[in-house]
């Protein structure tokens, strides 16, 4: 008895599929863009976005007219690296072999990746966010121990804001620890949420 062989894709098995020709089509191409084209159509939520930049919700009306800060490399040096909330700056980073962290981050990064410390003060109880330029690992802690996190989310399409982080706080000194993130300046702002 002879086998038949599986059929390979031809014009009339496409013809017969139409819709998985295109599926996989598209699929295909997208395999072929590269790495930053995949992630900023992610980042769009699937819009044109060559146009200039989606308007930002009030919460983050800063994020356009940032200020500067550079990182503390210890807990020593927090003084001088201040965030006030609700205004972003473009953070200035540190090798992470030079960073020595309050507590060990859970993703501290590897030795080609930056990081430091910021302090902000907490007036009134509520969620704050911290809004990041970039996927970098953030952590919050209060009195040295870390706080959880409440949500965790991607910026508004077509802005420049990559990564949102929620933590409840009440009042009080904070110390924001940032780690793993691929560059020596990172946007960072961190606001009461809406």
């Amino acid at each position: 008895m002879r086998r038949k062989h599986l059929t390979t894709w031809s014009e009339p098995m496409a013809s017969r599929f139409p819709a998985a020709r295109a599926a996989l089509c598209a699929a295909l191409a997208l395999t072929l863009l590269p790495a930053p084209l995949r992630a900023q159509e992610a980042a769009s939520g699937g819009r044109d976005c060559t146009a200039s930049p989606a308007p930002l919700p009030p919460d983050l009306a800063s994020w356009s007219a940032r200020g500067s800060a550079q990182a503390a490399r210890d807990a020593a040096g927090l003084s001088g690296a201040r965030l006030a909330i609700g205004g972003a700056v473009d953070a200035a980073l540190l090798p992470t072999g030079d960073v020595h962290y309050v507590t060990r981050p859970e993703k501290p990064g590897g030795s080609v990746s930056y990081g430091g410390l910021f302090a902000f003060d907490v007036t009134g109880a509520g969620t704050y966010r911290v809004a990041l330029g970039s996927g970098a690992w953030v952590d919050v802690l209060r009195d040295g121990k870390p706080v959880a996190s409440s949500a965790h989310g991607h910026g508004p399409a077509c802005s420049t804001v990559r990564k949102m982080v929620d933590f409840p706080l009440k009042p009080g000194r904070y110390v924001l620890q940032v780690a793993a993130n691929g560059e020596a300046t990172l946007p960072i702002l961190v606001t009461r949420a809406p």
